[in-house]
């Protein structure tokens, strides 16, 4: 899977969001607000990867347990999935 060209991250403050552009806006006009990994994972997204290669990139990069990582993980990406941020 990979991020959508029809999604971009942007910073606001100290704070990104993930919003729609271009036609993507018909079809969702809100927000989607992200903290840091949130952002960590969408940066990662530029390539199609794999649940599984995210998961494995997390656990490198934070110092949590796999079952967590992987709840909080299918959570995010099925956000992301429903609003068409990603695409399989």
């Amino acid at each position: 899977m990979k991020r959508s060209p029809d999604f971009m991250k942007r910073k606001i403050g100290t704070r990104y969001v993930i919003v729609a552009v271009g036609k993507a806006t018909k079809r969702f006009g809100g927000m989607i607000s992200i903290n840091a990994t949130g952002a960590a994972i969408w940066d990662l997204l530029v390539e199609d990867m794999s649940e599984d290669a995210l998961l494995e990139a997390l656990l490198s990069r934070y110092e949590v347990d796999c079952d967590t990582v992987k709840t909080d993980l299918d959570a995010f990406l099925t956000s992301l999935k429903e609003v068409g941020a990603i695409v399989a």
